[in-house]
């Protein structure tokens, strides 16, 4: 296999001093799988500008250890088309030629952060040979589990008064804040969310809830006076797992719980890890306010408006809000499967310890139901309900979803394979035979948000009882449409927050 290799990507590993371990991995995983690690001359040509005498002989050294390409593919007439639509400048033409190589079939992948090549790829049907840092260990880790090192990971809360801050995982907090050692000795008797992997930290999350008389004396332009959430640190090493997502699933359910208005982070957007948590951040919704200056330097201001709306268009910008309005439908999930897909939903006859050991879905906002209902024309922003099979008294409803896509046209099973592998429950080989055992009625897919878990389980008995269900023989067995009424009964039956449905 080939592995064409971003500038950027080249750039982040060989600087003297990495700013993201998961350059490490990627590096790990490319040589145990015995890939080529490749680069196309254009990147070659990009460092050579460095001014830097010194600094560009190091690189020339560092590059003889790649594959450089060659020659140079000649612009497929599809590509080029794609070109003329959107290359500006002489840095997004090289980008064009990154993704043509991949196109011309003269490498197998390409790994780039740059969210517009990633873009023209989609359009050139070849988005599932490129990937970001973060998609590609997902990919080699559920291809490849005998080799992945990280078997136990879980998030839990622990006092900072007993977390090692001489953990190596802090030494970019430190470095880029200064004072940070004092200000984290400072919260000692405080709660944040750690996650480890065999006694390592791997992922860290404080949040703090401020008032309506919160000062920011350092934020430009000034806030206004709501109720916020402060992001305060948030960092993940280990890549390939969705941790991240999963640390942004506990943001989202804090602020709910504290009723703010608003949420916000301070970051520096230079470290590459940085820069993909503020993509990430992005795709839900945040988006830029200013700066804030302090003894630190200047840091970006993201802030996410937590005002009650639910977009149905893009059911991420306001996550986890649903709409009313929307269409609901219950759907069956089977116990094996349930808790591994939905783990915040774990019921109490379950043992956690049953699901530590770690896979990218787990921890997904987005995630992916395969099945083959009849019903299949869900749209954007419909509510899905959960069902967990298990007849009169054990089935039960545990959790809300929120639909962001549907896909019927699937080509064949390595298509499927491709577009549910990280957020699937089913392995590849459960995957095919969902494929092949029926051939004339294949499988799709619905994309949806993990949003919510009912606090209190009611079951198929209580459903019959609550009349949304008409009898045993009529518990959904694919995707079953449910009136406003109904779902309005589920709400309170549920004891659910009702605060997240926008009438």
């Amino acid at each position: 296999m080939k592995v064409l290799l971003d500038t950027n990507i080249v750039i982040h590993r060989e600087i003297s001093t990495p700013s993201h371990k998961g350059i490490g991995d990627l590096f790990r995983w490319l040589d145990n799988l015995n890939y080529k690690k490749c680069i196309h001359q254009v990147t070659i040509d990009e460092i050579n500008k460095q001014e830097d005498k010194e600094k560009l002989r190091g690189f020339s050294i560092k590059l003889q250890s790649y594959n450089v390409l060659p020659t140079t593919a000649s612009l497929d007439p599809k590509v080029d088309a794609i070109s003329k639509k959107y290359d500006a400048n002489e840095r997004d033409i090289n980008d064009t030629k990154l993704l043509n190589e991949v196109y011309c079939d003269r490498v197998d992948f390409l790994i780039t952060e740059d969210r517009q090549i990633h873009k023209k790829a989609s359009e050139l049907g070849i988005d599932d040979r490129v990937f970001t840092i973060d998609a590609f260990l997902e990919k080699v880790t559920s291809e490849n589990p005998q080799l992945a090192n990280y078997k136990v990971l879980s998030v839990r809360k622990e006092y900072f008064g007993n977390i090692d801050l001489r953990d190596e995982f802090f030494d970019t907090f430190k470095e880029d804040y200064k004072g940070y050692e004092k200000w984290f000795n400072s919260k000692a008797n405080e709660v944040a969310y750690v996650c480890r992997s065999e006694q390592r930290i791997v992922a860290f999350l404080y949040i703090k809830a401020e008032g309506e008389s919160e000062p920011y004396p350092d934020i430009k332009p000034p806030f206004s006076r709501k109720n916020r959430l402060k992001i305060g640190s948030f960092k993940v090493s280990l890549n390939g797992y969705k941790i991240g997502e999963r640390l942004l699933r506990i943001v989202f359910e804090n602020a709910l719980r504290f009723s703010v208005d608003e949420m916000y982070v301070t970051i520096f957007p230079t470290r590459i890890d940085q820069i993909r948590l503020i993509r990430l951040l992005q795709d839900f919704g945040f988006r830029k306010h200013g700066t804030n200056v302090s003894k630190s330097g200047e840091e970006d201001v993201y802030v996410r408006d937590f005002s009650r709306d639910a977009s149905v268009a893009e059911p991420q910008r306001t996550y986890p809000y649903m709409s009313n309005k929307a269409d609901k439908y219950l759907v069956p999930i089977r116990p094996e499967y349930h808790t591994s897909l939905l783990p915040d939903s774990i019921l109490t006859t379950e043992s956690p310890m049953d699901f530590v050991e770690n896979k990218p879905f787990r921890n997904a906002i987005s995630k992916v139901y395969v099945c083959r209902s009849v019903v299949r024309d869900l749209k954007p922003g419909d509510i899905i309900i959960f069902y967990r099979t298990g007849g009169y008294y054990k089935g039960v409803i545990s959790t809300l979803g929120i639909v962001e896509n549907v896909v019927t046209s699937i080509r064949d099973e390595k298509h499927l394979i491709s577009l549910c592998r990280k957020r699937s429950v089913f392995s590849d080989d459960e995957l095919r035979t969902l494929w092949n055992e029926q051939p004339r009625n294949r499988p799709f897919i619905v994309n949806f948000l993990y949003a919510y878990s009912f606090p209190k389980r009611i079951n198929l008995k209580c459903l019959i009882e609550l009349g949304i269900i008409s009898d045993i023989e009529s518990a959904p067995r694919g995707f079953t449409k449910i009136s406003d009424g109904q779902f309005g009964t589920i709400m309170s039956e549920t004891e659910s927050n009702e605060g997240i449905i926008v009438y």
